[in-house]
């Protein structure tokens, strides 16, 4: 295993460089009569949008969210940034302010701010909400229609500035979904749409707009979008916090990973959404004016996801907590990273990502409690949890990078993260004899006398750095006698999650704010009210079919309490404990996206010394740096 580490970071280190190329294509086929100086060119890593002319992000068709639509064009009532935020992590934007709940949190008050106006001047007001709501009730296929018809008996609105939500049954979370993580329900022109005679076929082309910037022009053939700040911007949510620095955004499909890297190189993308980081390293190598969330080595930022070895748990084998223990303590997390992100990865040992204000929230406080955890193997008694495994990633990676790898503890365990389970193939094997399973020669077999299979699916080169941590595994899994196999679903990931075909995959059911330690963004859709049934599809985020009456209990406390209720923490921690002693699913990192951020044209992103936005450039916060961009010169 230390050759192949050490084969690894010399893979990594060693990535052939990518020389300067001539120009492409004049920036990906922009316009070139818009000032360079001007325009901030970002990717949209939806690629080439199929139908390009399609607006509507209300009604599902094959058009783009990613396209500036939803980061420069759209808005909603409140923000939830991963980060720190520009001033806080919650903002109100269309609405004034928090939501106000009755007490039994069966009707949600909404005031609005005055005084904003969509892009063809006509004013913003509480009708647009109700609108939002009314229309996709009434149509079923459109994209929030069946949140909103199975949360809301009524909406009222008795002035232009205020929204009462009247719900179905107690929900302290409703207003998570027109709260932006990523998207949420955006709010739609009630003037618009009224006039429209079937709003799920309406195409919205040309796009009014609520936020700071207007379409300006697109690509018929979908590979390109412009937006143009609005001469009237002031009169957008956005405004408050300043005028945006960008006059004209471009998103752009800028080609497979190579050329993503050429195309920054030569100063014609300003923001890659992700590569991977055999070119972030490239980038940092040949060109100083290229900036990541980590000014160095790991580089990229983690997102508030959380990629894990996710079981099956309705799989006969995989049923037992002492069999997914055993394979978690298979595991080398070190040998792991390297495989998937050359090092560059935030691990986690908790069912949280560590992220945003996690480690405050989470991670730290849980490090007395994971220290002292104990499991009984029917043999023997060991205290798996190691707190210096991110150290040792440090210091792996320092005899060859040198100053690139920080030696500040605090910075190690940011940028690293914190500890991890000890590899122990020993005790694996107590618990899987303390199960049934018994060895015969080099193979663990199942307590029916089976070679003991795990099919582990990834999604091959749609995600690569997945698949390299599946592949390592699968290798570590072989190597204590489990029959472990590589199972890829190019393109069939997706579907085959929900039906529940698959042994385990590599990927995440944990997905959270990031920025507000709430963990109901995904936790509220792991009670056992939602498990499918064995062939069933199931339904978002349990992927792991997992249920237990300690988690359900977790669950119905926390829908009775407010959304900042400091016993939403309390909670959190009690999910962490129980998740540590079932392992439903393996956490190992947080999902690190190398965005890279060309600062030729324009400074003043967001990074890890100064996290007041996600810089991803898909996701809707990513709003919030246009205002805080200026131009490099």
């Amino acid at each position: 295993m230390t050759r192949l580490r050490a084969w690894l970071l010399a893979a990594a280190l060693l990535a052939p460089a990518i020389p300067f190329l001539p120009t492409l294509s004049a920036a990906q086929g922009v316009p070139q009569s818009i000032p360079r100086k001007e325009l901030l060119i970002l990717e949209n890593p939806e690629g080439t949008i199929k139908n390009a002319g399609w607006f509507n992000i209300w009604a599902i068709n094959a058009g783009s969210q990613s396209n500036g639509l939803q980061q420069a064009a759209l808005d909603t009532l409140w923000y939830i940034d991963p980060e720190k935020g520009l001033d806080g992590a919650w903002d109100n934007s269309l609405a004034a302010e928090k939501p106000v709940y009755n007490a039994d949190f069966t009707e949600m008050r909404v005031k609005l701010r005055r005084g904003l106006f969509w892009s063809d001047g006509v004013e913003f007001t509480s009708a647009d909400v109700k609108a939002t709501v009314d229309i996709q009730i009434k149509n079923p296929n459109m994209r929030f229609s069946a949140v909103l018809a199975n949360n809301v008996a009524s909406v009222d609105t008795p002035d232009a500035e205020t929204v009462i939500f009247k719900l179905k049954k107690s929900n302290s979370r409703f207003h998570t979904n027109f709260t932006v993580r990523w998207g949420a329900i955006w709010i739609l022109p009630k003037h618009v749409f009224e006039k429209v005679e079937d709003p799920a076929k309406f195409d919205f082309n040309k796009p009014v707009s609520l936020g700071a910037y207007t379409l300006h022009s697109f690509d018929p053939d979908g590979k390109w979008y412009i937006w143009q700040l609005r001469e009237d911007w002031q009169r957008s949510s956005l405004g408050r916090h300043g005028k945006p620095g960008p006059k004209y955004l471009a998103y752009i499909d800028p080609g497979p990973p190579d050329k993503r890297v050429i195309a920054q190189l030569n100063h014609e993308l300003d923001v890659i959404h992700d590569i991977a980081p055999e070119g972030m390293f490239t980038l940092a190598k040949q060109d100083k004016g290229t900036r990541a969330w980590f000014k160095g080595f790991p580089y990229g930022h983690p997102d508030p996801t959380l990629p894990a070895v996710i079981f099956n748990t309705q799989h006969e084998q995989l049923k037992n907590r002492d069999v997914r223990w055993a394979l978690a303590l298979m595991i080398d997390v070190k040998a792991v990273t390297m495989a998937a992100y050359r090092g560059a990865a935030t691990i986690s040992a908790i069912a949280v990502p560590p992220t945003g204000i996690h480690p405050e929230a989470y991670h730290k406080p849980m490090e007395a409690w994971l220290k002292d955890f104990e499991i009984d193997t029917g043999k023997s008694k060991i205290k798996p949890y190691d707190p210096t495994v991110g150290k040792q990633i440090a210091d792996m990676l320092r005899p060859s990078m040198g100053d690139q790898i920080p030696s500040d503890p605090a910075v190690i365990d940011k940028s690293f993260g914190l500890g991890w389970w000890k590899t122990n193939v020993a005790a694996a094997g107590e618990l899987l004899t303390r199960a049934g399973f018994r060895k015969q020669g080099n193979q663990w077999l199942t307590p029916d006398g089976k070679p003991f299979v795990v099919r582990l699916m990834v999604e091959g080169d749609l995600r690569p750095v997945m698949t390299r941590a599946g592949t390592m595994i699968v290798q570590q899994w072989k190597q204590a006698g489990v029959d472990a196999r590589i199972d890829v679903a190019q393109g069939t990931l997706l579907t085959r999650r929900a039906a529940g075909d698959f042994d385990a995959f590599i990927g995440w059911s944990v997905e959270t704010w990031g920025g507000h330690q709430d963990l109901s963004y995904f936790m509220d859709s792991w009670h056992s009210q939602f498990v499918a049934p064995p062939g069933q599809p199931q339904p978002l985020r349990n992927w792991q079919r997992w249920s237990h009456p300690e988690l359900d209990k977790i669950i119905e406390d926390i829908r009775k309490i407010d959304f900042d209720d400091p016993r939403g923490v309390e909670l959190g921690r009690d999910y962490v404990k129980l998740m540590t002693r079932e392992m439903p699913i393996i956490p190992l990192m947080a999902y690190n996206v190398f965005t890279a951020m060309d600062q030729t044209y324009w400074k003043g992103y967001p990074t890890a010394d100064d996290p007041y936005a996600n810089p991803v450039t898909n996701w809707g916060n990513s709003r919030y740096m246009f205002v805080r961009l200026k131009p490099a010169n």
